[in-house]
């Protein structure tokens, strides 16, 4: 599987261990983020570039998943959640990176690299990649809603709308 990841310096540490953890685990590794530690440095970038790439290699029918880091993970999968195409969730624990998978077929993982220690990350980095899409029928319905949102805007109807007698 190719792997898309980025970081901002807060993540660099993890980003560059988790690299070779991924590799050992015969993963191609696409690195989207700082060559060097800046304290200052700007994420969204990187991020975006990780989503792009995550989403051009579907598109062409390469396997890939893509890995983004910062301190919280809040603001690196907001970054990542801009590019069309792109479900990235924010995880927290082994539980919210299967569920991420398995229901909303999340195709990046953001993780604060602040709040976990390595070990975790991994871990929760290694559930994810495993765990596949459940392909049931109303998360395929939820996402196809969510996919036609991000494409032009249609939502279903609103329930309120549809029972006042006013509308």
């Amino acid at each position: 599987m190719r792997i898309h990841i980025a970081t901002d310096h807060a993540g660099l540490e993890f980003s560059t261990k988790l690299q070779d953890h991924l590799r050992a685990a015969n993963h191609e590794v696409i690195d989207h983020g700082p060559l060097e530690y800046d304290a200052v440095d700007d994420y969204p970038a990187f991020c975006i570039r990780a989503a792009q790439g995550v989403v051009a290699d579907q598109v062409a029918g390469v396997v890939a998943l893509g890995i983004v880091f910062g301190g919280s993970g809040n603001g690196e999968q907001i970054a990542a959640n801009k590019v069309q195409g792109i479900r990235a969730a924010l995880v927290w624990n082994l539980s919210t990176a299967e569920l991420a998978r398995e229901h909303n077929d999340a195709n990046v993982i953001s993780i604060g690299a602040r709040q976990h220690t390595f070990d975790e990350v991994t871990a929760f980095i290694d559930r994810f990649i495993s765990t596949p899409f459940s392909d049931e029928e109303r998360h395929v319905r939820r996402i196809g809603q969510i996919a036609d949102f991000e494409r032009d805007g249609s939502l279903l109807p609103d329930p309120r709308e549809l029972s006042d007698p006013q509308a």
